[in-house]
């Protein structure tokens, strides 16, 4: 214990700047962590935290045994996995696409037209798919008309939105993982290139066998990093597109929008608590078992 605060005297400058980052995360997530109790109670506002009646595992009993719990786990898993792998394989086949490019400022502009849709918010995201998809105004529904065709009402059947909700995603988040890919592909040494060209490998050869092993470190690095938000089903983007339409929630409703409605709309705490808890736990277990394997086989692009 000395030695501790012998190193904190010695460092105190470092320790001040360190500081605000540890009370943000004290205050923030470690302290309403107190609420996990509620995932084991029947909530009730009169008791409040500690007084509510204490029910053990009896609200994940019912998550499990309804079957809501494993349908939501395969929305959020399913639709999560479309989101990484789909989303990383265009980021990265448009990093190396931009890299080959000849014109810097057709490189740049493109660049930049990329990148605005991820400032785009997912208030306006959900106001275009309801301008695009609606039964009565929307643009695809009025082609048909114009096409001799029956309109679809698209908020009344499951089927399309799987890929709707998937295009939206992978949509947003091009621009912003193609930087990320393309910083990698500046950062390659032109030496290999440069021998690659006198051995006569073409530009294609250049790419598979240079440019696309280079980027695996960042890829497995990016993926090991979204897996450990598996679990979070992007809310805002589902919430905006889908809101309440309870016809839409058996291939739609991930974890987090269930949590949302189990405390906003069913005041049901304890629940939506449990569900959460349920979203954590499998999630950590999820990253430690992947990093787990990652480590086994290639030991330098495991995390920890």
């Amino acid at each position: 214990m000395s030695g501790l605060f012998r190193e904190i005297r010695k460092n105190k400058v470092l320790v001040l700047m360190i500081l605000p980052a540890l009370l943000f995360f004290v205050l923030f997530s470690y302290a309403p962590m107190v609420g996990v109790y509620f995932a084991f109670t029947n909530f009730s506002f009169d008791g409040g935290l500690f007084k509510s009646p204490f029910v053990g595992m009896d609200n994940f009993k019912f998550l499990f045994e309804s079957g809501t719990l494993w349908n939501l786990t395969k929305n959020t898993i399913l639709y999560n996995i479309a989101f990484i792998l789909i989303g990383n394989v265009l980021q990265v086949m448009s990093a190396v696409f931009l890299s080959e490019l000849p014109g810097r400022w057709f490189k740049k502009t493109s660049q930049s037209i990329m990148f605005l849709p991820f400032f785009v918010s997912f208030v306006l995201v959900g106001a275009f798919v309801f301008n695009l998809f609606s039964t009565n105004n929307g643009l695809v529904n009025t082609l048909l008309e114009q096409l001799g065709m029956q309109p679809y009402d698209f908020y009344m059947h499951t089927a399309p939105w799987k890929y709707i909700i998937v295009f939206f995603s992978v949509w947003k988040g091009l621009g912003y993982g193609t930087v990320i890919y393309l910083a990698a592909i500046m950062s390659i040494s032109d030496e290999y290139h440069e021998a690659a060209k006198i051995d006569g490998a073409n530009i294609f050869q250049r790419i598979r066998f240079i440019t696309i092993p280079m980027l695996v470190p960042t890829f497995i690095l990016l993926i090991l990093l979204s897996l450990g938000g598996i679990l979070k089903g992007q809310f805002d983007l589902f919430y905006q597109i889908i809101g309440n339409n309870g016809m839409l929630f058996d291939s739609t409703d991930v974890i987090d929008t269930y949590v949302f409605r189990a405390l906003a709309v069913n005041f049901d705490i304890g629940m939506g608590t449990a569900a959460g808890l349920y979203q954590s736990f499998f999630g950590l277990a999820l990253v430690l078992t992947v990093n787990y394997i990652i480590r086994r086989t290639r030991d330098d692009y495991a995390l920890f």
